[in-house]
């Protein structure tokens, strides 16, 4: 967070203050913001999170008067995930749009969301994440240097894609070299169905799937879309194995530092946000499975039930039960119904 530059120069500054008290002297430019802050994201410029995104900024610096200009710098331009939750702790990087999972390798409660097949449908989700759940996971957060400013975003229900083969069953997965991000509730789900998970950054899996480093990945349709996955695979199973949100994190520190007004605006406007961002990413789920046929990835239905099973059948659910402890795992439950 930086004072904008005034444009006057050392020597103006000393010259004037002869005559006028300093303060009277250096002024802001009356187009010049009070506040200039950076917003971090790691997905495409089209994609929902990015749009809503900027036109929250946009009515932040309307509401402000000016006063708070924060710039968008969206698809990892100032690092990649990782190096950006780096950021955000030290507040290099005041505000930055991340993964729960990926969150969840600094902060492990925030993989709860995706623990595998706990939610049916979005409804389970909003009542989950809007709740008591939510609320649980937001105080876990807010003990570290970082907080959540506003209400989750919506990621979205993630689903197999592939280059090499259909994934039906559970069975399928057996040796599939399927990337995931760096976050240890995929990787462990991968496992324990089989599978051959690979962690590999947001910015890379393009090139991975390309040069077959691995046969497929797993993401919303929204992000198999606006990154141009279906360029490199061939299939997507629609799984819907887990669901994944998206935090708007802060850096404490410097939040705390703006006025009370302008951090009730910030919230305000990014809440709001992230209300239609929700609805994007739902009006794209019924449209973007034709988009993706017309660009020639084949979709393959499966029975969700099968994958339960066999999680069921390693002791999975038990593992995570211990890792989250009793109270979240509770929460997690009186929406999900008992997993296990």
């Amino acid at each position: 967070m930086t004072q904008s530059r005034t444009g006057l120069t050392r020597r103006s500054i000393l010259a004037g203050a002869t005559a006028l008290p300093l303060f009277s002297v250096i002024t802001r430019r009356a187009d010049a913001a009070e506040f200039d802050l950076k917003y971090a994201t790691g997905q495409d410029p089209t994609h929902p999170v990015n749009l809503r995104a900027k036109e929250a900024l946009d009515r932040i610096r309307e509401a402000t008067s000016g006063r708070v200009n924060i710039k968008l710098f969206p698809a990892n331009q100032l690092g990649s995930d990782t190096d950006l939750l780096a950021q955000v702790r030290n507040g290099s990087v005041e505000f930055f749009n991340l993964s729960s999972l990926i969150l969840s390798t600094f902060v492990p409660l925030s993989g709860i969301t995706s623990v595998g097949f706990a939610f049916k449908n979005y409804d389970d989700v909003w009542k989950a994440m809007d709740g008591e759940l939510g609320n649980f996971i937001r105080a876990e957060i807010a003990k570290t240097p970082i907080f959540t400013v506003s209400k989750i975003w919506d990621n979205g229900f993630r689903h197999i894609t592939s280059s090499t083969r259909e994934i039906k069953t559970a069975a399928d997965l057996k040796g599939f070299k399927v990337r995931v991000p760096a976050a240890p509730p995929l990787t462990s789900l991968f496992k324990a169905l089989d599978a051959a998970p690979a962690p590999i950054n947001f910015n890379e899996v393009y090139t991975a799937l390309q040069t077959k480093v691995v046969e497929g990945q797993e993401n919303p349709l929204a992000i198999i879309a606006t990154a141009r996955l279906y360029e490199v695979q061939k299939t997507c199973s629609l799984t819907g194995h887990v669901w994944d949100g998206y935090w708007v994190l802060g850096n404490k520190r410097a939040f705390q530092k703006l006025p009370a007004d302008v951090q009730q605006v910030i919230t305000r406007e990014l809440d709001r946000s992230a209300t239609d961002q929700r609805t994007d990413v739902a009006k794209l789920n019924t449209s973007l499975a034709t988009d993706l046929k017309a660009k020639g990835i084949a979709f393959v239905d499966v029975q969700q039930e099968d994958f339960r099973k066999k999680l069921a059948s390693t002791g999975f659910y038990g593992e995570w039960k211990t890792k989250y402890g009793n109270a979240a795992w509770d929460l997690l439950e009186k929406v999900s119904g008992k997993l296990g």
